[in-house]
């Protein structure tokens, strides 16, 4: 289940946007996009989840803030393209697993190995609400801005063809 639930527009550094606001029968998704996606292929498309430390508090210790702007500024180069923006913090496991995490990471452990030592899994995100917009949206097929194999998996899996794959990593 998909449903929209409100538009608008918004002008950013990076050019004006088009917001979008689902709900999935339990959370709210935000689709982001640039363009008129309706029967594109190859869209650019970058799935983001919320990071409270790097997008409210500027925090150093990671680079979703960075991968967020490099993806609007891949689209605007491109002049289309879509992000969705997914409330799953922590990779899906929440605040508390994140700030838990933390001693670990600081101590040279990768992330998804840090949430595994503090007791939360690697990586406990869903992608399928992505997969239901970009076919709410008609978009033929999507090169996703990221490196991880799960959101390719998960997309083609529920139907989205994923024509590429690009980093968004600095």
């Amino acid at each position: 289940m998909i449903v929209q639930l409100s538009e608008t527009t918004l002008n950013t550094r990076y050019g004006t946007f088009r917001e979008v606001l689902y709900y999935d029968g339990q959370k709210e998704v935000i689709a982001f996009m640039m363009g008129d996606l309706e029967g594109e292929s190859d869209v650019l498309c970058r799935i983001h989840s919320s990071c409270i430390h790097g997008h409210y508090f500027n925090s150093i210790e990671c680079d979703c803030q960075e991968q967020m702007a490099a993806s609007q500024q891949l689209i605007q180069a491109e002049g289309k393209g879509l992000v969705i923006l997914l409330d799953q913090e922590g990779k899906g496991n929440g605040h508390m697993a994140l700030l838990e995490s933390i001693p670990h990471k600081r101590k040279g452990v990768p992330q998804a190995e840090a949430y595994e030592i503090a007791g939360f899994e690697k990586d406990a995100r869903n992608f399928k609400s992505a997969a239901k917009i970009i076919d709410a949206l008609k978009i033929n097929s999507v090169r996703l801005l990221t490196n991880n194999p799960k959101k390719v998996s998960t997309l083609t899996d529920h139907g989205v063809k994923v024509s590429g794959t690009k980093s968004t990593e600095q």
